[in-house]
């Protein structure tokens, strides 16, 4: 069974809680994976409530991973970090005292019982940790099947920006590309920082039963500051932001580059088959997503050694297609 239940929106106050620890519930037993459903609930209680708290709207909650390892993720619009849970282990929970009733007013009540950090989540889970982006934060836990006496698993946090510096324009080629579809892109755009983040977050939890999770995550890492400095994104967006439908873009680029693009597009039909053979289907491209990126980052590649701009749609001839 494949993992591509829709994301669950939940509202900022107390009621998000029963509705998530429900939401999971429904989705563990989808999965044949009852057996994790008591910790699933406890952590998910802990990172709703945390997000409710402390962290901005809109918040949601979702089933990621494979079926042998499921992970739920809590988003938020806040980049803040979590604070990280304290050594000592916290007291354990009794699951039917949490009041699924439970008033605005009688929240901070309510965390006597089940927001006591994050030392919940540790010790209900085999991994987690917190991936940070520009438009906030997924806080993440694959749930093991008994809750830990110990301090738990130890939480890490992963997407902080590291900073960039811009790539040299050594041997500069002045690309076009013509006729963007800006829906596409946005998709584009979307897509690959839900692989980029999964890839990464299966790779850090399983290394050792997904290696090639770990072998993507690495060459994804490597690219993304060369992509993000060299594929005239800015413009895309201020053309989104005017309400456009499509785009042209000129850019300049290293011609070395092309070289970077050409693994890309061959990564991405990597990460097509590696999401297939690990069910997880919710992030393998649709045949439209392929040819536009393919075609997108092609246009790269093809003019770095020589070729004319082919605007999206148009039919490459032989020739061009080899260039």
């Amino acid at each position: 069974m494949s993992l591509d239940r829709p994301a669950l929106a939940l509202g900022s106050g107390p009621g998000g809680v029963h509705d998530a620890r429900r939401w999971v519930v429904e989705a563990f037993r989808e999965l044949g994976r009852d057996d994790l459903v008591e910790c699933t609930e406890l952590a998910v209680s802990e990172l709703v409530t945390n997000a409710v708290l402390h962290g901005a709207a809109p918040i949601e909650v979702r089933v990621r991973g494979t079926v042998d390892h499921p992970r739920v993720e809590v988003r938020d619009s806040s980049t803040e970090p979590p604070v990280m849970p304290e050594t000592a282990p916290a007291p354990a929970y009794d699951l039917d005292s949490l009041d699924d009733d439970l008033d605005l007013d009688d929240l901070e009540g309510a965390l006597l019982t089940f927001g006591r950090g994050l030392s919940i989540v540790a010790r209900a889970s085999e991994a987690w940790g917190a991936d940070i982006d520009d438009t906030g934060k997924v806080v993440w836990f694959t749930p093991r099947a008994d809750f830990s006496d110990d301090e738990g698993a130890t939480g890490v946090i992963t997407g902080l920006s590291e900073g960039s510096s811009r790539v040299e324009l050594i041997d500069p080629v002045d690309v076009t590309v013509v006729g963007v579809p800006l829906r596409l892109y946005v998709g584009f755009q979307h897509h690959f920082q839900e692989l980029r983040r999964e890839v990464r977050l299966l790779a850090l939890a399983h290394e050792a039963d997904y290696p090639l999770a770990k072998h993507l995550s690495d060459l994804f890492g490597a690219l993304e500051r060369q992509l993000r400095d060299g594929l005239g994104f800015s413009q895309i967006d201020e053309a989104v932001a005017s309400g456009a439908e499509v785009a042209d873009l000129q850019v300049r680029m290293p011609r070395a580059a092309a070289t970077t693009l050409q693994r890309f597009i061959e990564l991405l039909d990597l990460a097509d088959q590696f999401c297939r053979e690990e069910r997880m289907l919710s992030l393998a491209r649709t045949p439209e997503q392929r040819d536009f990126q393919t075609w997108f980052l092609g246009e790269y590649v093809r003019q770095a050694a020589g070729a004319t701009p082919t605007p999206w749609g148009a039919e490459l001839s032989p020739h061009q297609a080899a260039r």
